[in-house]
């Protein structure tokens, strides 16, 4: 009876936490995106670079409604703000897991929410630069000598391109949550190099169904990172894996 009740206790305590941390969480991306709403112009002309960068001269963007640029413009400074307060949030999602690590991890906030925003980031702006120029190059060129005319609709666009950014930075946090479940015993090192043959076929897959375009080069160019950081993630799940075999070993010469 009494073990009911500490684990009645434990689980309120835990959804308490989850709400504490989800509202801070929620505070923070609304203050990011009341600080982005201003530049909210300026942010959405940047995201439209890529697609008029392979459009006819004299190409615009067009709005089909006197609202249509207003919710744009609102959900670019959302969209800004996810970025920008992107290192709060993850810090908020590191302290409702510390509890579950060991002492000396809980210490590593800092290294965490560095790292895990510069993967989140870097996967965005690896698909802004290096993806999305190819795939849309693919569809310009497809209407080609068809007499159709491409007018890009700002909301269409706002929608296609903030999914594909969000995709992007989320995947890149592979190498962090690999090294996560490493770390409270879900994940082996040798059940990821087992995986490895399978990993390579997901990953161009998911290559394939993330790439604007189906041309082979830019599911290439996506297909390959997300190896390499799976590679990244086996050579750190394997180090966690050593230094606590050592450290066991020094412990028990010890005894």
């Amino acid at each position: 009876m009494n073990s009911e009740i500490l684990d009645k206790q434990s689980l309120v305590q835990h959804l308490i936490e989850l709400r504490k941390r989800l509202i801070y969480a929620l505070a923070s991306l609304l203050s990011g995106m009341l600080a982005s709403l201003y530049f909210s112009k300026d942010i959405f002309r940047f995201l439209q670079k890529p697609l008029l960068s392979v459009l006819p001269a004299g190409s615009a963007f067009i709005a089909t409604s006197p609202l249509e640029a207003l919710v744009t413009y609102l959900q670019v400074s959302l969209l800004a703000g996810t970025f920008l307060s992107s290192p709060l949030v993850l810090y908020q999602f590191w302290a409702f897991i510390a509890p579950a690590l060991y002492q000396k991890e809980k210490s590593l906030a800092v290294g965490f929410v560095s790292f895990s925003t510069f993967f989140f980031v870097g996967g965005a702006l690896f698909g802004y630069y290096g993806i999305f120029p190819i795939g849309f190059k693919f569809f310009v060129s497809a209407l080609e000598d068809t007499g159709i005319q491409f007018l890009p609709q700002m909301k269409d666009y706002l929608s296609f391109i903030s999914r594909m950014l969000l995709t992007f930075g989320f995947i890149f946090e592979m190498p962090l949550v690999i090294v996560l479940l490493a770390r409270i015993g879900i994940v082996r090192c040798e059940m990821l190099l087992k995986a490895r043959r399978y990993v390579l076929v997901a990953v161009f897959l998911v290559a394939g169904v993330l790439t604007p375009g189906p041309d082979v080069l830019s599911q290439f160019l996506l297909a390959i990172p997300l190896f390499i950081l799976y590679e990244i993630s086996v050579f750190a799940v394997r180090i966690i894996e050593r230094k606590g075999h050592n450290e066991a070993t020094g412990q028990l010469s010890l005894k």
